[in-house]
């Protein structure tokens, strides 16, 4: 990126970002926004809640400062902050809701970030970055090496060490990371984590400008049908194309792989487990970074099959005007010749029909009739055996405490507001099987508060009695406080 003068007086006056870091409420904003989003790790919060958190921050805030400070309202603020010309929440209506939500954009999340590492980090680690540079920069070499000869070189040389670490393991000479190499590399897992979550949304609000030029087009088109649809279609594959768009469709199918997740799942489990992270009291939302990144990537797909929706309804819309206009026709000629009924025209012309070419269709092109098969029903009613049976198995089930499960939702509701139950069951493994998220989903539809998203999905995994993983797909649940 250029520093020339005019560029960062560009930014100094444009950017949403440097708004921010300029505006005289500052502390206020982005306090506020770390906490309601950030921390809780929140995509979206309705106007309503997010009012009401705002609300209890001022109030504090009037407490022990004065009450003079900040005397607009909540709701003027959040209108203000998601106004164009600041730019720091985009306010949003769902597709399933009336109420309209807000979110950071990513201007402000990267300003929060920014804000964050000027604060002074107790251990800065070197060696687990330096190691990490070495790898990319050999897999750029190896990866665009076209000589066969090299690139099996190469290989064979990493062979042997992988040998040579096989045989020193064998007489016992077992290199293991002391406790410091470990933190060092668990911070820095962190904030590629972290990094990675935030710059979903940088790539959802390219795709969302690309979805408001679509919409815009289709406003305003009044060219040819196929000339709309092929600018479109190109403007798509820009993005597709696009470094951004191939590098997050590579990482979408490589998070979508069940092998990737039970993977990601186990390793994450045995990286907590260890005693040097336990210890230092981790961000326990890395437990379920995955899941995280699930939820932000679906939000961008929907994005991306919205420029779909756009593009059915207006070809829809199309065809039902052609429609329209044929019908229109047909009536017209109707209507002439209702007129000419008693006086029929002998000399002159009754109606101009231009480019008259019927669709003919012959007799010996449709199908023969073909009898449906009939299907052969036995009426044979079976008798149950004579025999005496043990039927305390069909009562010798699995017991569920429902009670249980309804105190883990409570406990859960206690800190957030809503929360999924592919989260809880994260929290709260399902130690019962089927049989405990069958309880759950009965909690769900029993009570006005649980909302069945049926156009998201999500999958709950659990491992059985023999050990062996279940993984259940179903419509997301979420649990609501209030």
């Amino acid at each position: 990126m250029s520093l020339s003068y005019n560029d960062i007086l560009q930014l100094f006056k444009f950017h949403s970002g440097w708004k921010l870091l300029r505006a005289d409420s500052a502390p206020l904003i982005i306090s506020f926004l770390n906490k309601a989003f950030i921390e809780p790790n929140l995509r979206s919060i309705s106007r309503s809640n997010l009012i009401s958190k705002l609300e209890d921050t001022l109030y504090e805030l009037r407490q022990s400062e004065n009450e003079e400070c900040y005397p607009r309202s909540a709701s003027a603020y959040l209108e203000d902050w998601a106004h164009d010309s600041k730019g720091w929440l985009r306010k949003f209506y769902p597709d399933d809701s009336d109420e309209p939500h807000f979110d950071l954009t990513p201007a402000t999340e990267k300003v929060i970030g920014w804000l964050e590492s000027l604060s002074g980090r107790a251990f800065i680690g070197t060696e687990s970055r330096l190691m990490t540079i070495f790898e990319i920069l050999r897999q750029m070499v190896l990866g665009a090496e076209t000589d066969v000869a090299t690139r099996i070189e190469a290989l064979e040389a990493e062979k042997n060490q992988i040998d040579k670490q096989i045989e020193a393991i064998k007489n016992g000479e077992v290199p293991v990371l002391d406790q410091t190499a470990l933190r060092e590399r668990f911070m820095q897992f962190s904030t590629m984590s972290n990094d990675l979550r935030s710059d979903f949304r940088a790539v959802e609000e390219n795709f969302r400008k690309l979805d408001l030029q679509v919409r815009e087009k289709i406003a305003s088109w009044e060219g040819r049908k196929g000339d709309l649809l092929e600018e479109i279609f190109g403007e798509r594959d820009v993005i597709t194309d696009s470094d951004q768009g191939r590098s997050f469709q590579a990482f979408w199918d490589f998070l979508m792989s069940p092998s990737s997740q039970e993977e990601f799942s186990e390793l994450l489990q045995k990286v907590f487990a260890m005693d040097c992270i336990s210890s230092s009291k981790p961000d326990n939302r890395l437990r379920r970074i995955h899941f995280d990144w699930l939820e932000a990537g679906e939000k961008t797909q929907r994005t991306v099959a919205n420029l779909s929706e756009q593009l059915r309804r207006y070809l829809d819309n199309q065809a039902y005007l052609e429609n329209k206009r044929i019908m229109s026709i047909l009536d017209s000629i109707s209507q002439g010749a209702l007129r000419v009924k008693h006086n029929m025209p002998r000399n002159s012309t009754f109606m101009n029909l231009d480019k008259l070419s019927p669709d003919i269709h012959l007799i010996m092109e449709r199908p023969l009739f073909k009898p449906n098969a009939e299907i052969d029903l036995s009426g044979v009613i079976l008798e149950a055996e004579e025999a005496e049976f043990d039927s305390g198995a069909l009562f010798n089930q699995i017991y569920v405490d429902r009670a249980e499960l309804e105190a883990n939702i409570r406990r859960e509701l206690q800190t957030v507001s809503q929360v999924t139950l592919c989260a809880l069951t994260e929290k709260y493994p399902l130690r019962k099987g089927l049989a405990e998220l069958v309880c759950y989903i009965s909690i769900a539809s029993a009570t006005h508060l649980s909302v069945f998203d049926e156009e998201c999905e999500e999958s709950i995994r659990w491992e059985d009695s023999d050990g062996r993983f279940r993984r259940a797909t179903l419509p997301r649940i979420i649990f609501n406080r209030s």
